[in-house]
């Protein structure tokens, strides 16, 4: 009877036992590339900053640098945003871990629309990454967000507050300053943008931030970036 007892103690112990869901696999990094669409940035600025990426992800030292990390793969999303109300998810996360999954990624981004934007909010567009954090199906060693845009942030809450938010989290924000000369007639981008991402915008363990000034340097220095984040 005693034995009976004990038995049935254990098997209601077991059943009460909760069952746990398989471990978040593990990657490297997990990386958002957020890009600015607003209406400063023509649409040949735009789509040549999304070539640049394109042609990075195409260039081995990309998937190189992927399987040179100590599990050997990375997940990427690709946003555009404008002001604090608009942001999209062009690219949801996406598993990188060479040089297929790498070319994949760049040929699906090369088939999507452009859609542009309106005002520039830095802050809406951090925001909007770290949100993506929190649904991530990964275990990533690193988070970062890789901001690019070609001004101040003029919409929405202090960039500084969105990004010391970010930073407290534990992510890292690194920077694109766009400061490629335009026509006459049309708007420049502040002489001293640079400055600015690196005041106001980058933080975190390592982040730095990029200026680009010519067109012809976008690929060169996306390449770079990426390179630097994975690694």
């Amino acid at each position: 009877m005693l034995l009976r007892r004990v038995c049935l103690v254990l098997v209601a112990l077991m059943m009460a036992r909760p069952i746990f869901a398989a471990e978040a696999p593990a990657v490297d990094l997990a990386l958002v590339l957020a890009v600015d669409t607003s209406r400063s940035i023509s649409e040949s600025e735009a789509l040549t900053q999304r070539a640049g990426y394109i042609h990075a992800f195409r260039n081995a030292r990309v998937a190189d640098a992927i399987k040179g990390g100590a599990f050997g793969r990375i997940v990427i999303s690709y946003v555009e945003w404008s002001s604090a109300y608009e942001q999209e998810v062009i690219m949801p996360w996406r598993v990188i871990s060479d040089a297929a999954s790498a070319q994949k990624f760049a040929d699906d981004l090369e088939t999507l629309p452009y859609k542009p934007g309106t005002s520039t909010s830095i802050s809406g567009g951090i925001d909007f990454s770290m949100a993506l954090f929190k649904g991530l199906a990964f275990a990533p060693a690193r988070k970062v967000i890789d901001v690019s845009g070609d001004g101040y942030s003029d919409f929405g809450r202090a960039v500084t507050d969105a990004r010391d938010e970010a930073v407290a989290a534990g992510v890292t924000i690194n920077g694109l300053a766009v400061m490629v000369e335009r026509p006459k007639n049309k708007q420049q981008s502040p002489a001293d943008l640079d400055t600015y991402y690196r005041n106001n915008v980058i933080g975190g363990p390592g982040s730095f931030q990029l200026p680009v000034r010519t067109l012809d340097d976008f690929s060169k220095a996306i390449l770079q970036k990426l390179v630097l984040e994975i690694s």
